[in-house]
C-alpha cells in the first residue's frame, strides 16, 4: 500500500511509530479523525472533512495546535506526493497523549495519513438488520467522528459477514433506521430518495450531503425523514 504520512512537522514514507501504552488515546480512546477521498487527483469536499475533524476534536475535549487552513494545506501536499491516477484515502487525526480519565487538551497531537485505498468494485450487496443499536447523543460521543465509537459498528459488520452478508443496517435507540455499519443509508420509493433524519445518533455525513445535492440538482426529490424496517423492506432501491 503506497502512502505518505505526516507527523511532528515531517513527512514519512512508512508509518511512523506514534504512541505508547500509557498514552491516553491508546488507553482510553481519545482520538478523532476524518476521511476524504481523491478521484483522478480531485478531493471533493476536502474542506468540509477538515472542518468536521475540528468539530470532532472540540467535542472530544482536544485542543488542536494546527488550524483548519494548515491541515487542509497538508492534505493537499500529501495528495500531490502520490500519482494523480491513484485513488487515495486522506485521514487526518488528532489524539491526546496525557490525561487520566479526561484527556489533557494541551497534549493534543496531529498526524495525517494519505494512502492508496481504492473503493471495491460495486456489484450489489446483501444486508441484514442488526440487533446492535447506535447510541443516542446522551449515551456516547456521537457528535464526533471518534475512533472509540467504531467497535459498535465493527461488531455489527462482523456479525453480518459471519452470516454471509456484506453489511448491516443499524437502528437507533428508538428502533428507527440510523445507517449502515460503514456508511450512511439511502432508499428510493416512488421516485423519492429518502435518508434517515439527523437525530444525533449518527454523524451528518459529508458524502450524504453531497449525494443529496447531486440528487436535487438532477431533479430527484429528496427527503430526510424517520425510516423504519418496514420502509426498507418495501423500498424500490436501497
Amino acid at each position: 500500500m503506497a502512502g505518505v504520512y505526516f507527523y511532528d512537522n515531517q513527512w514519512f514514507e512508512e508509518c511512523p511509530k506514534l504512541i505508547g501504552p500509557t498514552d491516553h488515546s491508546f488507553w482510553l480512546g481519545s482520538s478523532v479523525f476524518d476521511g476524504a477521498r481523491t478521484f483522478q487527483g480531485l478531493a471533493p469536499d476536502l474542506g468540509l472533512h477538515v472542518a468536521r475533524l475540528f468539530k470532532s476534536a472540540r467535542s472530544m475535549g482536544l485542543a488542536p495546535k494546527e488550524t483548519e487552513t494548515e491541515v487542509e494545506r497538508l492534505c493537499v501536499e500529501g495528495i500531490r506526493k502520490l500519482p494523480k491516477t491513484t485513488e487515495l484515502y486522506i485521514r487526518p487525526m488528532f489524539f491526546a497523549r496525557g490525561g487520566f480519565v479526561v484527556p489533557e487538551p494541551e497534549s493534543t497531537e496531529f498526524c495525517l495519513s494519505v494512502y492508496d485505498a481504492p473503493l471495491p468494485e460495486f456489484d450489489g450487496i446483501k444486508i441484514r438488520f442488526s440487533a446492535w443499536r447506535r447510541p443516542a447523543q446522551d449515551m456516547a460521543l456521537t457528535n464526533a467522528k471518534a475512533g472509540a465509537l467504531y467497535p459498535n459498528s465493527s461488531r455489527a459488520l462482523r456479525e453480518a459477514l459471519e452470516l454471509g452478508f456484506d453489511n448491516a443496517v443499524v437502528k437507533d435507540a428508538n428502533g428507527n433506521i440510523a445507517e449502515l455499519a460503514t456508511a450512511n443509508l439511502w432508499m428510493v420509493k416512488d421516485n423519492v430518495a429518502s435518508t434517515p433524519a439527523l437525530t444525533g445518533t449518527f454523524l451528518a455525513g459529508v458524502t450524504r450531503y453531497r449525494v443529496a445535492c447531486l440528487l436535487r440538482e438532477n431533479g430527484i426529490a429528496v427527503e430526510e425523514t424517520t425510516l423504519t424496517e418496514s420502509d426498507l423492506c418495501n423500498a424500490d432501491e436501497i
